[in-house]
């Protein structure tokens, strides 16, 4: 992974908030909100941020109040990225957290789900979790995928996604520029036997959907409007 966008706006972490709705979930720590006898999961994959990231947390209560038991992993097992530790840049802290790690780590998460009566489970992605979310519909172990601003995923991956995959993007990302998004849209088109949606967001750079200014009313509005998309995404596929 390449690029500063990836660690701008990084959020503030409040541990210990939530800390009362964290378990553990296939080996991994996860945050998880919603009706635990839901029979329908959202699986949401953080960015190298992690799970402890407050809009992030705030959009897992928003997909959970639509009726789906959600899931947010510690993919990290503690050690999300941090700017502020300068002994420790991005490719190095990517050494240790590479998203085949992650990907071989949710496998064990996607079981467990299922085995306690989750009937269909839906995952969505953000920067470095996209690749994992992308993984996972490869194999078909999720019955829908969603990728916002996506780090790390090729325009091969999409010829071998299986299930209805929604792509977000950016116009402002240089890690998952608009130019790669259409290739994806194209890819995706050419394959009748998966359903896709492909959008690209105006006026909006790489992270903009869960490491956004509360206080910035465009900033919220162009979120939303992702959630949204997101959420409408897994209503119409996760049955």
């Amino acid at each position: 992974m390449s690029g500063s966008q990836c660690c701008e706006n990084p959020p503030t972490l409040n541990p210990g908030s939530g800390c009362d709705s964290v378990t553990e979930i296939g080996g991994l720590k996860a945050y998880v909100s919603g009706p635990p006898d839901a029979k329908l999961a959202v699986l949401l994959i953080s960015d190298i941020f992690g799970y402890e990231a407050p809009l992030l947390r705030k959009l897992a209560d928003k997909v959970a109040a639509a009726g789906f038991y959600v899931v947010v992993p510690d993919f990290f097992h503690g050690d999300p990225y941090s700017p502020e530790n300068l002994e420790r840049p991005l490719p190095v802290w990517i050494q240790s957290h590479g998203t085949n790690k992650g990907f071989e780590e949710a496998k064990p998460v996607v079981a467990a789900l299922k085995s306690k009566g989750i009937t269909s489970l839906g995952a969505a992605g953000f920067c470095w979790g996209a690749k994992v979310v992308v993984e996972l519909a490869k194999l078909d172990l999720v019955q829908s995928a969603v990728l916002l601003h996506p780090s790390l995923v090729t325009v091969d991956d999409m010829k071998e996604v299986k299930p209805p995959i929604a792509i977000l993007g950016a116009e402002f990302d240089h890690i998952s520029p608009p130019d790669l998004i259409k290739q994806f849209r194209e890819v995706l088109l050419a394959r009748p036997n998966v359903n896709c949606f492909v959008k690209l967001f105006s006026g909006v750079s790489h992270g903009w959907t869960v490491r956004y200014d509360e206080s910035d009313e465009k900033a919220v509005k162009s979120a939303e409007e992702a959630h949204r998309d997101m959420l409408e995404w897994f209503v119409q596929y996760l049955k």
